[in-house]
């Protein structure tokens, strides 16, 4: 098991790292280049439909901004274009590619094999390699990206950042399922629980801008976009999170079924005459809000616009969604006996006002009481709860490159 304790007050000051932040897909790779001591981001891009037809998008803090069809025949190329732009004596943001001092890797699924961020070796590549099972369509993707920068660029020192790894604090009466024990101890089933990359980001925000320590406060966050999770932060370590073995679990989302009966899969399958592959690409792709709203839309802001014009199935997946997430908040409180901060994050719970008043709407009985006016407005962080509150809620708008590059910065730091 790999782990590396880090804290940004360990850092040495003056000692600044351009770090490149690397988001590979499997057809996609996202990067930024961040200065380790300012925290500005000097480039972003993302390079797009690898193996198909190719297009780059650039931006950088200096105001130039592109985008353009560049044949990408696969991730090699991509990283290639990519390091071709940073150093361009015109548009880039580096002079040379050794300027670059870490390269962050987003990892999906470290199982239980990583706790936290650590330098990508052999060993580490072959240990991730072992967790394809759990991501299949994720881990796969982050290692060819891997193995694209390690080849352009072998001598930078490269550090993986697991979604998996903040949750890895959770006790085995969160984490495992009511199934025979021995299925845990041969294939490892049990919640793991994701996006931990924006819950630690966030969860330390809020702390951060309330004042507070985070490890003497009690958070939730809910981090609500097309995928959508909740996980319970006590004292700085998650306690629970909705989602499980894989991004299924948990709540209604974009296009994903979030929790259902199992029982419900077999009665489909033999009234439908589906095979497993089939159930599984109904559940993952095609339910959720959009299900629910009869293919109307898994965007929240087009449900939006049908509620208003009295689309009756658009509406009600907006409900479900806002109910589902309530119960999570409700049941997270009992679960740390308490709570002291409620934070809205992702695309939905940064930008969508109704739903997190409805969502607020159910929590009255923690004596949560919102500021219409606050709700409504728009920041990198604010408090949308009123005075007379006795739990903060609070939008934070989420980063997850940023923490990637913190992790990756203070990983190196600690090696150097």
């Amino acid at each position: 098991m790999w782990k590396i304790e880090i804290s940004r007050a360990g850092r040495r000051k003056g000692f600044t790292m351009k770090i490149l932040v690397i988001n590979s897909g499997s057809s996609s790779l996202k990067f930024q280049v961040i200065d380790s001591e300012s925290e500005e981001v000097l480039a972003k891009g993302l390079c797009e439909r690898i193996g198909i037809d190719g297009r780059f998008t650039y931006r950088t803090s200096g105001g130039i901004s592109l985008k353009e069809p560049v044949p990408m025949e696969n991730h090699t190329q991509a990283v290639h274009t990519l390091l071709d732009m940073l150093v361009d004596p015109e548009k880039g943001v580096v002079g040379d590619f050794r300027e670059i001092d870490v390269i962050g890797h987003r990892l999906v699924h470290g199982g239980e094999k990583f706790t936290g961020s650590v330098v990508i070796t052999e060993e580490v590549i072959q240990a991730m390699t072992e967790c394809n099972d759990l991501a299949p369509l994720h881990n796969p993707a982050n290692l060819v990206g891997v193995e694209a920068c390690r080849r352009l660029m072998p001598d930078t020192l490269m550090v993986g950042v697991f979604d998996t790894a903040f949750n890895q604090t959770m006790e085995p009466k969160a984490f495992l399922y009511g199934l025979p024990y021995r299925y845990y101890e041969k294939y490892k089933i049990r919640r793991y629980g994701f996006h931990g990359i924006s819950h630690k980001y966030v969860s330390q925000r809020a702390a951060e801008f309330l004042g507070q320590n985070p490890r003497q406060v009690k958070t939730i966050v809910c981090h609500l976009g097309n995928g959508a999770s909740i996980s319970a932060v006590k004292y700085g370590r998650v306690i629970d999170n909705s989602m499980g073995f894989t991004p299924l679990e948990g709540l209604v989302m974009g296009t994903r079924c979030g929790d259902v009966d199992p029982g419900a899969l077999e009665f489909l399958a033999k009234k439908e005459n589906l095979d497993f592959p089939q159930i599984m690409a109904i559940l993952n792709q095609e339910s959720g809000v959009l299900g629910i709203s009869k293919n109307y839309s898994s965007d929240f802001r087009e449900l939006k616009d049908a509620e208003i014009k009295y689309n009756e199935k658009a509406a009600l997946a907006r409900e479900i969604f806002a109910y589902k997430v309530a119960k999570y908040v409700g049941s997270y409180a009992a679960a740390m006996n308490g709570v002291d901060n409620i934070v809205f994050t992702a695309g939905v719970g940064e930008n969508d006002s109704d739903i997190r008043q409805e969502i607020c709407d159910y929590l009255e009985f923690l004596g949560i009481h919102i500021d219409e006016v606050r709700n409504r407005e728009q920041a990198e962080a604010f408090r949308i709860s009123d005075g007379t509150s006795r739990v903060n809620v609070l939008v934070v708008r989420t980063n997850e490159e940023l923490e990637i590059a913190r992790e990756a910065a203070a990983v190196a730091e600690e090696v150097r």
